[in-house]
């Protein structure tokens, strides 16, 4: 047992080390109004990266010192009718629904996505994309969906063509140092146990640390070595179920690091002590740990 133990353990920190965050995505109707909650809600002031050649979208990032970022992703101005409602994010913009997507970057992306066909879990064709910078900085890359949404339950998959740090730091650096990187996804599920089996089936992930919180009103799941926690709603009157009916499992809020240095002591019990940032300014939850 203590072998197996070990073995698990041993195979759920490589699983960890083949899953960083490349960045989370929040989505909204309006980028400058977004940029302007974050700024007034955290401090922090995203950078304009400019829009998506897709004609529908256009983005802001505030990146982080671990090489992560938080996207604020929101319409384009005279963007294109049927390109924004073919988008696969289209929903969550024209709601103001705040946390959508997640992605990682895996170090060996093709095996990666072999070895979660392999665990039965469906993966795309990589999909190529890419934008302009507004220094005219060309940034191309391509993606993979994983699972049933794009980077809803589980995260999709990133690969750059051009240099990352170019897409990460578009001033050469990271947006802030307040914050270290982003260290928790929430995802909302609707049925826990079901996502709990699905991810420890994609991942090889051992069994999750449970915690309820009424306050945030879910069940908790969370494995350690990564930043899943998923959430599910302890009633249907709450926020979280609302939520889930109206865009089915997918981010509920994220979490970031913090810098000791002139940063209070985040309070309550979190798996680890979080502060939650004022969401009614800031329009989505946010965390700080």
């Amino acid at each position: 047992m203590k072998r197996l133990a070990c073995f698990t353990l041993l195979a759920t920190a490589a699983m960890a080390q083949n899953f960083p965050i490349d960045h989370v995505t929040v989505a909204g109707k309006d980028l400058k109004a977004m940029t302007e909650a974050v700024r007034t809600a955290t401090g922090i002031t995203a950078e304009y990266g400019g829009p998506h050649s897709n004609h529908a979208t256009e983005m802001a990032l505030a990146s982080f010192p671990d090489g992560s970022y938080l996207e604020l992703i929101a319409i384009q101005p005279k963007a294109d009718p049927a390109a924004l409602a073919a988008h696969y994010w289209h929903k969550f913009m024209e709601a103001d629904a705040g946390p959508c997507a997640w992605a990682i970057r895996p170090a060996a992306y093709a095996s990666e996505a072999e070895r979660l066909r392999k665990a039965g879990v469906a993966v795309t064709d990589w999909h190529r994309a890419g934008r302009k910078r507004p220094d005219g900085v060309e940034l191309d890359w391509e993606t993979a969906q994983v699972g049933p949404t794009n980077g809803g339950f589980f995260p999709f998959m990133i690969h750059d063509f051009t240099p990352r740090e170019n897409r990460a730091f578009p001033s050469g650096k990271p947006t802030t140092n307040d914050f270290t990187g982003v260290e928790k996804v929430v995802i909302g599920v609707r049925d826990l146990e079901a996502a709990i089996e699905q991810y420890r089936q994609a991942y090889f992930l051992p069994a999750p640390e449970r915690q309820t919180d009424t306050e945030f009103g879910a069940k908790l799941a969370f494995f350690p070595l990564t930043h899943v926690v998923l959430a599910a709603p302890l009633s249907p009157g709450s926020w979280l179920n609302a939520r889930l009916q109206q865009f089915g499992d997918a981010p509920c809020a994220f979490v970031l690091g913090r810098e000791t240095t002139g940063h209070p002591i985040p309070s309550g019990s979190w798996f680890g002590k979080i502060r939650w940032v004022d969401s009614a300014k800031l329009g989505w939850r946010l965390g700080i740990e």
